[in-house]
């Protein structure tokens, strides 16, 4: 299965990109995905971050199928 992985502000700086797809396994859920992705870009343990799948808070109990959109970001604040 394929999803796409966004990435805003800081996340997009640590990473380097904005944007990447994966291609997973079936049967995973969004803490086994963000996990995943932790890994393979370790800069991003410098953030607090939050996760989004299709446009939604995610809690990591979700699971994740074929063309969904993850999104990883940090807290934005303003005044």
């Amino acid at each position: 299965m394929n999803v796409t992985i966004l990435f805003f502000g800081a996340t997009a700086y640590a990473v380097g990109e904005r944007r990447i797809e994966l291609s997973l396994t079936k049967n995973l859920t969004a803490k086994m995905v963000f996990d995943q992705v932790r890994q393979e870009f370790p800069n991003l343990g410098n953030h607090k971050l939050l996760y989004s799948l299709n446009q939604d808070y995610a809690n990591g109990d979700e699971i994740v199928r074929d063309g969904d959109e993850l999104a990883i970001f940090t807290a934005v604040s303003g005044g």
